[in-house]
Parts: C-alpha cells; structure tokens; sequence
C-alpha cells in the first residue's frame, strides 16, 4: 500500500513540473513588446524611417515593428471604421490600432507588428464632421506674421489687440485639443521653431521645416528635419526620438 502511495505521489510530481515547463514554454513563445514609458506625454511607439521604410521604435528608441511600410501613422482611432456598417471590424478603429500602408495596401496593425486588418471600402462607414475653429490664427501685417485671438480682433492700427504683434516670416497654429493654448509653428532667419501664444519659444529655431501636421493633436510630437530631406519625431522639450 505504502508502494503504491509512493507511486502515484511520483507521477503526479511528475505531471506538475511537466505541466509548469508547458506553461512557461508558453509564455516564452509570445513575448510582450518593450513598452516601457519614459515620458506619459507621448505614445509608446512612435513611427521612425530608415532607408525609406516605416517602423515603430519605443521611447528607449527601439524598433518594436520593424520598418518595412511605406507609410504610417500614430496608434490612433480611425473614425470610419468606428462607424463602419460591419459591427465585426469596428474594434479596428480603435487607438490600439495604427494604419500603414504596404505595397499599395491599407492595414490596421496591432503593437506586435500584427497585420489585423486590411482595408475594404464596403467596411468604411462616415465620419461625423466636428470641425473645432480656431481661436488664435496668423494675422499679416506689412509683410510680418503675428496672431491674433478672432473673437476679439478687429482693429489692426491698435498694436494691443493682437496677441504676438507682427514680427514672424511665418506662423501657422497647429490642430490641437485645447485650442485655448495650441502650438504655433514659427520661422525666423529662414529656420523653423515653436512658439506658445504667450510668444514662448517651445521649440528652438534649429530646423529647415517642421510639418503642418496632426503629430501635435495625436501624439504632442513634432515632426522635423534639419537637412529638409530627413523628418523624424521629437517632443516638447526637443527630444529626438
């Protein structure tokens, strides 16, 4: 009896660190991406490209998804598949998704890199239009750009009615979610920096172009080039990613 005892009390040992080895095997099979953050302003991955393809790096500025698109965007929604007509893909316009575009087709990959979803017409429903307008915009005076607020402007000889009075090669106010503080793109000397509507320099005038883009409203990332050919990210404190 003690014999037997013995043996079942083995095999069952046997079959729980068989069991635990499986598990773990398993879990190694499917390693989660580093998504660590450093900075809780910005996304966990970020679009880079090398030699002319799109990947995804993290904040350490590793490739997660390695390049191999010819465009891409932030993980963010996509409206008409949130109202798509086919419920089954309406999960794919959501912010865990990002489209990119490969050999003249449209995906939504997950932050694996996994392709899981590509684009059907039939499955694109309407976007509900929700235009914001802008409270502050540029304002040309004499040649100079300045900004003013347009609920209260209406006199350009008062110089106290303009926000930054005329001073700028160029301004243009990015899209943004507070349209009470947005970011303003600004050149001075033929180079690019931003601006706050304070006239606070966010970003210093070391770029030959920063993109009139959606990266602030999305991500609140700049994209920039310094050579007018190479665009890469960075954040408020000029970070380069």
């Amino acid at each position: 009896m003690k014999n037997l005892f013995r043996i079942l009390l083995f095999t069952c040992s046997v079959l729980a660190a068989a069991q635990t080895k499986k598990t773990v095997s398993k879990k190694r099979a499917h390693p989660k991406p580093d998504l660590a953050k450093i900075n809780d302003s910005i996304p966990e991955l970020i679009p880079q490209r090398i030699d002319g393809k799109l990947g995804y790096i993290n904040q350490k500025g590793k490739f997660i998804i390695k390049p191999e698109y010819n465009f891409g965007t932030f993980f963010w929604e996509d409206c008409n598949l949130l109202n798509s007509p086919n419920e089954k893909v309406r999960k794919f316009g959501t912010a865990d998704y990002a489209s990119v575009t490969l050999d003249h087709s449209d995906f939504r990959i997950d932050k694996t890199g996994k392709k899981a979803y590509q684009f059907k017409n039939e499955d694109l429903g309407k976007c509900p239009i929700t235009y914001q307008e802008k409270i502050y915009t540029p304002y040309i005076l004499q040649g100079f750009y300045g900004i003013v607020d347009v609920t209260k402007f209406t006199d350009p000889k008062d110089y106290r009615q303009f926000q930054i009075y005329p001073q700028y090669q160029y301004l243009y106010t990015m899209e943004s979610d507070d349209p009470k503080n947005p970011m303003i793109i600004a050149s001075q000397n033929n180079r690019f920096g931003v601006i706050d509507i304070r006239n606070k320099v966010i970003i210093p005038f070391e770029y030959s172009d920063i993109k009139r883009n959606f990266s602030w409203k999305m991500a609140r990332m700049f994209e920039v080039t310094k050579d007018g050919k190479n665009y890469y990210f960075i954040d408020d404190k000029n970070k380069a990613y």
